[in-house]
């Protein structure tokens, strides 16, 4: 199993039934492929979409159905179709559940910088601000590295997202919840020790308990 999917199997474990869930472009998209099968959930997408589906087999694209990344999708039984305002108004008035987001960093306040690096062509902030800002839970799937580097920092050195602490940390190697104390350690992966998971944080973590050992959906 690579990184990328077992990030998204225990991702997947935080959605619950009858939620509205906003799945970010990339590894948070393939949260979706994991849900239990009990778990009956719509998708969001900020372009105007309730009700998103799988990616459709080869062939049967439909250029006029897409995901906010520009990825084509299906649409499931009660779909529906709204306007972009329409969509941001579900967002920005808290009607929103729940959004997975991808991650460059994340600091010790529980602040998230994913949208911009200085120099770099990047896609842009999309809808990652308002989602940060409206969303009732923000959960941030990433690698806990980048090449060997910490992604998890005492302070963003990259443009932030949102001022507003996220709910939860999903990284190959462990599950990490801000707080108002600081970066909890709540679950680390079965071939990761604590040891292992602050070597590779430069942040400061709260280790008061001994963590779970992560599960996957």
């Amino acid at each position: 199993m690579n990184p990328k999917e077992r990030i998204a199997r225990r991702v997947a474990l935080e959605v619950k039934p009858g939620s509205l869930v906003n799945l970010g472009i990339g590894l948070p998209s393939m949260v979706a492929n994991y849900l239990p099968d009990q778990v009956d959930v719509f998708f969001q997408a900020e372009n105007g979409v309730i009700g998103l589906g799988a990616r459709p087999p080869e062939g049967m694209e439909d250029p006029n159905l897409t995901d906010a990344g520009g990825g084509f999708v299906t649409a499931v039984p009660g779909a529906a179709s709204i306007d972009s305002a329409m969509s941001f108004g579900i967002i920005r008035g808290g009607h929103l559940d729940m959004t997975v987001l991808g991650g460059l960093q994340v600091d010790e306040r529980g602040y998230l910088a994913n949208w911009m690096v200085p120099g770099k062509m990047v896609p842009g902030m999309g809808g990652a601000m308002d989602l940060v800002a409206g969303a009732k839970r923000v959960v941030v799937a990433m690698v806990h590295t980048a090449k060997g580097t910490p992604k998890i920092v005492p302070e963003c050195a990259l443009p932030l997202t949102a001022v507003r602490r996220v709910s939860l940390i999903v990284t190959e190697m462990a599950v990490i919840e801000p707080t108002e104390e600081g970066l909890v350690l709540r679950e680390v992966a079965s071939d990761s020790s604590v040891d292992d998971v602050i070597a590779a944080t430069s942040a400061k973590l709260i280790v008061d308990e001994p963590p779970l050992e992560m599960k996957l959906a």
